[in-house]
């Protein structure tokens, strides 16, 4: 049975650390078994840790913490290894949200001599703040079946998560999910654009855009259909969403050019990764 961990050290609180941290608050795990290392926490921090209980910056960290989560800027895992080594031991399933860096890369600057064979790559994405993200999720080998479990009970408390069986495919998730809230909101952008193109005041025509977005989110959220029954309601033969959907799914319409920018991201991942 998925559990969460007995002694967990989170290595990061800003945007989405801080969205983890408030998400294993919510679901329930014991404040008195977080311990959170940030060199330069917010005030914001500061009032959880306050409120909650949980230890912030301790002289005392786990030396063999259970669980740590990585969740500092990629650029600074080589400043802030020092900091963490110490909570790391030979048993410690280590759980990174680190774009870009490999297991590989993880393993080359932890302790020495008690490398921990327990690394999952996570990628969440930004929907996490308001615990409606996604993360997906890539195992190295060494990872048992229960750390996966109880990274999968630990990533639930933000959204859903899904696993993947190769490290590659996490530049994958990272160009799906990762980067897709971003396409979600130029797609707002584009919308009311073209909503002020027709003569709709840009206030009204933003309004109507976001709303529209959101309610149809919420839809595809709630509903058991997949998303192409949900398009079919709401197409009548030969009217108007008809009409535009002609224009989207024409060969050179929305789908390929989708196809091409999230593999840029890909291929930008790869890229940055080395």
């Amino acid at each position: 049975m998925a559990r969460f961990p007995a002694s967990l050290v989170l290595v990061g609180a800003g945007k989405m650390g801080g969205a983890m941290l408030e998400g294993w608050l919510a679901g329930g795990l014991d404040p008195r078994h977080i311990s959170v290392i940030d060199p330069k926490p917010a005030d914001h921090l500061k009032a959880l840790a306050t409120r909650h209980g949980f230890a912030l910056n301790p002289s005392d960290v786990p030396t063999s913490a259970e669980v740590v989560v990585l969740a500092i800027k990629p650029q600074m895992l080589d400043e802030a290894a020092p900091h963490f080594q110490q909570v790391i031991g030979p048993n410690t399933l280590v759980v990174s949200v680190l774009a870009g860096k490999t297991v590989a890369d993880l393993s080359s600057r932890l302790p020495q001599g008690q490398t921990p064979r327990a690394i999952v790559r996570a990628m969440p994405n930004l929907p996490a703040s308001v615990g409606r993200g996604v993360t997906g999720c890539y195992a190295a080998t060494g990872v048992s079946s229960d750390q996966c479990a109880m990274t999968t009970t630990l990533l639930s408390c933000i959204g859903g998560v899904e696993w993947v069986a190769e490290e590659s495919l996490i530049d994958a998730v990272t160009s799906v999910s990762g980067s897709g809230p971003a396409y979600v909101f130029y797609l707002v952008e584009c919308l009311a654009k073209a909503g002020e193109a027709q003569g709709l005041p840009a206030d009204v025509a933003a309004r109507l855009a976001r709303m529209t977005i959101t309610g149809a989110g919420e839809l595809l959220h709630q509903s058991e259909l997949s998303p192409a029954t949900l398009r079919e309601n709401v197409t009548s033969p030969g009217g108007t969403t008809a009409a535009a959907l002609e224009v989207l799914m024409a060969d050179d319409g929305m789908r390929p050019l989708m196809v091409k920018a999230v593999d840029a991201a890909r291929k930008r991942g790869v890229a940055l990764s080395g």
